[in-house]
């Protein structure tokens, strides 16, 4: 969590630069601003997955008998996958953003050499060897302990009625994300390895349209992954503070199990843009985009809702972040059901709407609630209410946040393109405003992060 919590504060360092160079308040070099942007959209999502393996791990050790040398061989690939990447962004100046889409690793306009593009396709394979074995272990465990994996999922439950030994929130979510992630690795490892083959020997063809749709299909779930991995957190902390526990009901499993599908399918409101895919991949993108909602705002939003009502509980930060983050979640994915139609996709897509949406579920979603498990893992017991630093961090973490991606979402409304270095004039105004959100999240982002130091300094005392 420290590990997580140091980058993400780097990464959004590095998002404030990028915000102030387009507000032209700096001169920043296009080049340096996509190296920037490279290592920014790979360090979040890697502290995302980082910070969600993390809880996901620790809370379903409760439940399993996990080995910790499987748990230290996944923090060791994945660090040895972030030294690559750094280098080949850092060294080798490779900047063709976090998605590695083919052929851009091989065809740099002579601003980075194959070597660089087959370091940073490198650096993700392990940390996806290092997501394998993570789940190979839960996998295991977990069919070992309830009788299978369908006993995990809980569908033994839903489906034949078999009510013995259901499991508990956390299992279902932990068989559940191990189920769709650990195929989209796969898809994003098959990509990958044609692609190192490819900048290693040219005349090893490999087809674009396919290369691009396993990449999004990768990317996509890969990045979903990361939050249904940190929201155990709150089905394993709220009973805490409420005295009710989060139940395996049928509602719940079949929410669960209705995730496993939606997570993957609508992937295909990715292709909305692409005019030499099948018609059909766009009806089930729009569609799916939609349906995809109720699993999440209808079940963990008004459950969530419902926990709290009533419980008396005292609000301190760990609380407060966690409930943010579900919250914030929820939000998110509205503006990204509006981008999975059709005719809003067509003009909004490759606009700064989309980085406007998936802020929200994460720097107001998974981020939030991966700093609330960190403030509740060095929480001082005795303090069972927001002191006054808490508050006031708390708060500006929340305007700062809500402005930085309401400032994304009114650009892509007035149609200012994502990814661009440069901004003409008559859009920097919006530039500027998102560079003071940008700097209050930082600010109170150090706080969580000294305080999570300060705590875990107090507690080896």
């Amino acid at each position: 969590m420290l590990l997580g919590g140091v980058v993400f504060l780097l990464m959004m360092v590095f998002g404030l630069i990028m915000r102030v160079a387009q507000g032209d308040l700096i001169s920043l070099d296009p080049e340096i601003f996509y190296l920037l942007l490279t290592a920014h959209g790979a360090g979040m999502v890697g502290s995302a997955a980082l910070s969600g393996a993390a809880i996901l791990w620790f809370f379903s050790a409760r439940h399993l008998n996990l080995r910790s040398s499987i748990y230290i061989a996944f923090l060791g690939l994945f660090l040895a996958g972030v030294v690559l990447i750094l280098g080949s962004i850092f060294i080798g100046g490779y900047g063709g953003a976090w998605t590695f889409l083919f052929p851009l690793p091989a065809m740099s306009g002579g601003l980075w050499e194959a070597w660089a593009g087959v370091m940073f396709c490198v650096g993700y394979l392990l940390i996806g060897v290092g997501f394998l074995l993570y789940y190979l272990e839960l996998g295991l465990k977990i069919a070992s302990r309830y009788n299978g994996l369908l006993g995990g999922l809980g569908w033994r439950y839903l489906f034949a009625n078999n009510s013995t030994d259901v499991p508990p929130p956390t299992i279902v979510a932990a068989s559940s994300v191990l189920v769709f992630n650990t195929i989209g690795i796969v898809f994003g490892a098959a990509v990958l390895a044609a692609s190192i083959v490819n900048l290693l020997l040219p005349s090893f063809e490999v087809d674009p349209l396919l290369a691009k749709n396993a990449i999004y299909f990768f990317g996509h779930v890969f990045i979903n992954a990361t939050i249904y991995m940190a929201i155990t957190a709150v089905y394993e902390i709220l009973p805490d503070y409420t005295g009710r526990p989060w139940k395996s009901t049928k509602l719940f499993i079949g929410a669960w199990a209705a995730v496993v599908v939606f997570v993957q399918a609508v992937y295909f409101h990715h292709l909305l843009q692409d005019v030499n895919m099948p018609a059909w991949t766009m009806a089930v993108g729009q569609i799916v985009s939609y349906a995809s909602g109720v699993p999440l705002i209808g079940v963990t939003v008004f459950s969530l809702a419902v926990y709290i009502k009533g419980s008396g509980l005292k609000w301190d930060l760990p609380i407060s972040l966690l409930t943010l983050g579900v919250v914030g979640w929820g939000l998110g994915s509205i503006p990204a059901m509006v981008d999975g139609m059709v005719s809003v996709n067509k003009l909004m897509h490759n606009t700064q709407w989309v980085p406007g949406h998936f802020h929200t579920y994460l720097l107001l979603g998974e981020v939030a609630m991966a700093f609330g498990f960190a403030a509740w893992l060095v929480r001082d017991k005795a303090v069972t209410i927001l002191s006054n630093l808490d508050r006031l961090v708390f708060r500006a973490y929340v305007f700062g946040g809500a402005g930085f991606v309401l400032i994304f979402l009114w650009s892509g409304a007035s149609s200012i393109p994502r990814r661009w270095a440069v901004h003409y004039e008559q859009w920097q105004l919006q530039s500027q405003l998102a560079s003071g959100f940008a700097l209050i999240v930082v600010l109170a982002t150090l706080v969580l992060v000294v305080r999570y130091v300060a705590g875990l300094a107090r507690r080896s005392q």
